[in-house]
């Protein structure tokens, strides 16, 4: 339509008056110069359709922007796709990581209390005042180590927790992704 519009734009328009021409003149003027317009429409309007003689201008238009747009949307689905598959992996990874930690901890755990009951067991009989204090000391320090880990080993239930709420909402959220991409 743009091109019919710049294309009258530029032909300059010739005006007759009434005294250059004769009443049977103007009737084969008027016939010839509607014949010349349609002759122009019909030119430009082959000019922008496309190779398909089908489809006019409009159609070929909206179906170009819907496959642009179906590209656009496919295109940010599998981005979306691809973040939360990363995600669901970053959060494997740390659950694994956590896990062989807290392993550890109880082990490290077992050992000191077990230390501490042989130290407890094997010092009671000795009367020596030194040796005491070396024991409370030493009773004391790994008390404490103990209590440490006991709440190293909270804060890595809790984050076991958080970690499987997380995938929980990881899973229900691919869920939605894979309904909204129906």
């Amino acid at each position: 339509m743009s091109s019919l519009l710049s294309h009258n734009k530029d032909r300059p328009h010739i005006r007759k008056s009434l005294s250059d021409s004769s009443p049977t003149s103007s009737a084969a003027t008027t016939r010839s110069l509607r014949h010349e317009r349609l002759s122009r429409l019909s030119s430009s309007g082959s000019s922008d359709v496309s190779n398909d003689s089908t489809t006019n201008p409009a159609e070929s238009y909206f179906q170009r922007r819907e496959n642009r747009l179906s590209a656009r949307k496919k295109a940010v689905e599998e981005t979306e796709n691809n973040d939360y598959k990363k995600m669901y992996e970053k959060a494997l990874s740390t659950n694994q990581r956590l896990k062989s930690k807290l392993e550890t901890s109880k082990e490290e755990l077992v050992l000191i209390q077990d230390q501490l009951q042989k130290v407890q067991k094997g010092r009671a009989g000795d009367c020596g005042s030194t040796v005491l204090e070396a024991e409370k000391k030493e009773s004391w320090i790994l008390k404490k180590r103990i209590s440490d880990m006991e709440d190293q080993l909270e804060v890595k239930t809790e984050l076991k927790m958080e970690n499987q709420r997380l995938k929980d909402e990881n899973g229900a959220l691919i869920r939605v992704i894979t309904k909204l991409s129906k």
